[in-house]
């Protein structure tokens, strides 16, 4: 048995999942300060118009979430497969998978970029962009899916990557990206000059200097420009990780071509992944549109943007620890260890609960800090704040709902885990969303989150209950 395999069978549960777990939730961290930093330098850099330009951010980021979504649901599919096949000793079966994933990655992503460098501006509208915030929206978009292959290849093989229990090289790949993107961000973004990188210091009374900054000035085009560039360099590392010999799957050529019951499954376990993420994009459209139609205007659509950032960063860490789990639990279900499977998802739903609160501490009493990251309009601000601190109500709740979602991923179960993916977003959110404006209106919008996390967290409880006692049975019958 190869030595990772040992390490998935034997390994203590607390060692095992904090090895594979620390480096996916670093890397996962890096990669959402890096999407903070891009739009807290774009916002602190076009200065009266910071709330325009995180506007089109906010608008154009949805169309990266689909990319992001396709990208997972190919490569959380197919790490699935990968991890139950190791646990099964097929080896030739993981090498097909992995090569039918890239053939779909690279399909996917010129189909992406194609379509949506001609229907961009009716897709920018859709999610709700406004006369003011279209340019910003359609400066940045244009660039971003140019990059499209690389970010799609990152992403789906860093969960192949991930599957073989290899979680150094996964992280290694986002901290470098993020890292690189750190870098240019302030070349690309900035013009030439001294620039005040004052963030929230002035409200802790610090003192900066203005840092000089050798840039291009090309804004919002800049942030896209650096994005590509990061995620290019990640695309090239996983690249080298590959041809080196390193992994334990080793690349054929054969393996490239189509093979439909491997695509069909691998798309089918990815199903919940790509839900949940798509529809965060439904719900980025019918919200826009909501806030629009309720006189939200631009700074509504900007403190969005500005909290999903915050909001992302609060769960990359939970997802850190999804990622190391979902190895653990489809290698042992793989070889049916049913004990072991239940131990590390009640471990995993535990750090994650504790994730939950510390991240629900942080927005409920520092909106007005965080929200000074991005720019220092005091509408935007305040109006930030209010809606924060309504938004993060049901928080701690979340880190169960994100490993009960998790768990039928890993086993391959592909229906309950579309339904509990689309349950938060699709099945509560969206007609929360339409509902309680009519009453509380723009307060109404913020309301619908904590409700609907709420509601997700029952069903997840109730469904990972149900599972738990199946797997008992087919541990007490294996035995």
């Amino acid at each position: 048995m190869h030595e990772r395999s040992k390490l998935l069978a034997d390994e203590s549960i607390g060692k095992l999942l904090f090895k594979l777990s620390a480096p996916a939730t670093v890397g996962m961290l890096v990669q959402a300060l890096y999407n903070l930093v891009d739009t807290a330098f774009v916002g602190q850099a076009l200065g009266e118009n910071s709330i325009q330009a995180i506007g089109g951010i906010s608008v154009a980021f949805p169309v990266m979430m689909i990319v992001m979504a396709t990208a997972l649901a190919i490569g959380i599919g197919g790490a699935s497969m990968i991890s139950r096949s190791l646990g099964e000793r097929d080896m030739d079966r993981a090498e097909n998978v992995m090569g039918n994933v890239l053939s779909m990655v690279l399909i996917t992503s010129v189909l992406i970029c194609v379509l949506g460098s001609i229907f961009i501006t009716p897709v920018l509208q859709l999610f709700g962009a406004t006369d003011t915030i279209m340019p910003y929206a359609t400066d940045y978009l244009s660039i971003i899916l140019y990059g499209s292959i690389f970010f799609m290849f990152a992403l789906a093989m860093n969960n192949v990557v991930r599957s073989e229990g290899n979680a150094n090289v996964a992280m290694y790949t986002m901290v470098i990206s993020a890292i690189v993107n750190i870098i240019l961000d302030p070349f690309f973004i900035f013009s030439s000059g001294y620039v005040e990188f004052t963030f929230f210091a002035d409200k802790f009374g610090i003192v900066v200097q203005p840092l000089y900054v050798y840039g291009l000035g090309m804004g919002v085009k800049g942030a896209a420009i650096a994005t590509v560039l990061a995620q290019t360099t990640g695309a090239l590392f996983l690249i080298w990780y590959f041809a080196s010999g390193s992994s334990t799957l080793r690349f054929h050529t054969r393996n490239l071509r189509p093979r439909w019951d491997i695509m069909k499954e691998s798309i089918s376990i990815g199903m919940g992944p790509l839900a949940r993420n798509a529809s965060s994009s439904l719900v980025v459209i019918v919200l826009n549109n909501i806030l629009i139609a309720y006189g939200g205007g631009d700074v509504a659509i900007a403190v969005f943007g500005v909290v999903n950032r915050l909001f992302m960063f609060t769960f990359m860490p939970m997802y850190g620890i999804v990622q190391g789990l979902q190895p653990i639990v489809g290698f042992n279900y793989g070889a049916r260890n049913f004990s072991r499977v239940m131990d590390s998802v009640k471990l995993s739903m535990l750090v994650t609960s504790t994730m939950s609160v510390a991240g629900f501490m942080l927005l409920i009493i520092f909106p007005e800090q965080l929200f000074s990251i991005f720019t220092s309009d005091q509408q935007l601000i305040s109006s930030g704040k209010y809606a924060t601190r309504i938004m993060v109500l049901a928080l701690p709740l979340v880190g169960f709902q994100v490993v009960g979602a998790s768990l039928y991923q890993a086993i391959g179960k592909a229906r309950p885990s579309f339904l509990l993916a689309m349950s938060r977003q699709l099945l509560f959110l969206i007609p929360l969303v339409l509902i309680l404006p009519h009453f509380f209106h723009l307060t109404g919008v913020w309301m619908a989150f904590p409700l609907s996390d709420g509601l997700s967290f029952m069903l997840t409880l109730v469904m990972v209950l149900r599972e738990f006692r199946a797997l008992s049975v087919m541990g007490e019958n294996a035995s």
